[in-house]
C-alpha cells in the first residue's frame, strides 16, 4: 500500500495537483506562514496566465537558488517527492507571488496617489495588501519583457520580489517557463480553509488599453484573413495543376501536405 500511495502521489504532483507549504510571510495577509495552498498544474494548459493570480514558480535561472543534487538513492528521492507533493517539504527553490503585469504591461509606482498602475490604470490593493502597508516603498517603471511575469508579494514591506530583482535576468519579471501553476485554494489549517479569486481590481477592462489589446487586433484579423487567403491559394493551385495536366496522367495534390 505504501508503494502504491507514493507512486500515486508522484502522479498526482507531477501532472495535476501539488500542495505548498508557505514558508515566509511575503504574501501576508493572504496566506500565512504554514499555510498549504493547492497548485493546480494543468491550468494553464488550459489558459493564460491572468493578472491577479497567485503562481508558485522556480526561481531557477531567474532569482536563483539553485536545487540541491537528488540524492543517488531512489528510495531515498521518492521519500522526499511524496513529502514535496503535500506540501510537507520543499526544495528551496520555488517562490508564491501575485502576479501583477502581463508581457507588454507597463507597470509603474506610484502615481499621485501612491498606488501601483498597470498601463496607466492605478490597482486598488486593499483587498489584499498587508493591513498599513503601501503598495511600494520604491518608485520603479518597466515594461514587462515578452515571455515574462512582473510579480509581487502582498506584503510589500516583506517581500523580495520583482521590485528587489532589477539586476537579475529578466529584469524583475521572471519567465512565464518558470511558473508551476496556480494557488486557487488554502488546504490547511482548517480555520484558513478558503478559495483564492483574482481580485477584483485585476478585472478592469482598462488594463487591457495597452500592451495587450493593441497586438490582438492584427493577430485576430490575420486569424480571421488567413482562412480565404490560403483557400483561395489552394484553388488557384488546383486550377494551375488542371491546366498543366494531360489526358490519362495523374497528377498528386500536393496541397495538403
Amino acid at each position: 500500500m505504501a508503494v502504491v500511495a507514493a507512486v500515486f502521489a508522484l502522479l498526482i504532483k507531477g501532472f495535476v495537483l501539488q500542495a505548498f507549504r508557505i514558508p515566509s510571510g511575503s504574501m501576508q495577509d493572504t496566506l500565512q506562514i504554514g499555510d498549504r495552498v493547492l497548485v493546480n498544474k494543468l491550468v494553464y494548459d488550459l489558459r493564460g496566465i491572468h493578472r491577479g493570480d497567485i503562481v508558485v514558480f522556480s526561481g531557477q535561472g531567474s532569482w536563483g537558488p539553485q536545487s540541491p543534487p537528488a540524492s543517488g538513492n531512489a528510495v531515498d528521492r521518492a521519500y522526499h517527492a511524496v513529502l514535496r507533493g503535500v506540501g510537507l517539504e520543499t526544495d528551496g527553490t520555488d517562490y508564491i507571488k501575485r502576479v501583477i503585469g502581463l508581457p507588454g504591461d507597463h507597470v509603474a509606482c506610484c502615481d499621485a496617489s501612491g498606488r501601483v498602475t498597470v498601463n496607466g490604470v492605478p490597482l486598488n490593493e486593499g483587498s489584499y495588501l498587508y493591513p498599513g502597508n503601501a503598495p511600494s516603498a520604491d518608485s520603479f517603471s518597466v515594461v514587462v519583457p515578452a515571455g515574462h511575469l512582473w510579480v509581487m508579494g502582498d506584503h510589500r514591506g516583506d517581500s523580495s520580489d520583482s521590485r528587489y530583482h532589477m539586476n537579475d535576468p529578466g529584469d524583475g519579471a521572471i519567465p512565464q517557463s518558470a511558473v508551476v501553476g496556480r494557488a486557487f485554494a488554502i488546504i490547511w489549517p482548517p480555520s484558513q480553509l478558503r478559495v483564492l479569486p483574482i481580485p477584483a481590481t485585476f478585472e478592469q477592462s482598462a488594463l487591457n488599453a495597452a500592451g495587450q489589446a493593441a497586438p490582438a487586433m492584427p493577430l485576430a484579423a490575420g486569424g480571421v484573413l488567413a482562412v480565404p487567403l490560403t483557400w483561395l491559394w489552394r484553388r488557384k493551385r488546383r486550377r494551375s495543376g488542371a491546366q498543366r495536366r494531360r489526358p490519362g496522367h495523374f497528377a498528386p495534390d500536393g496541397g495538403g501536405r
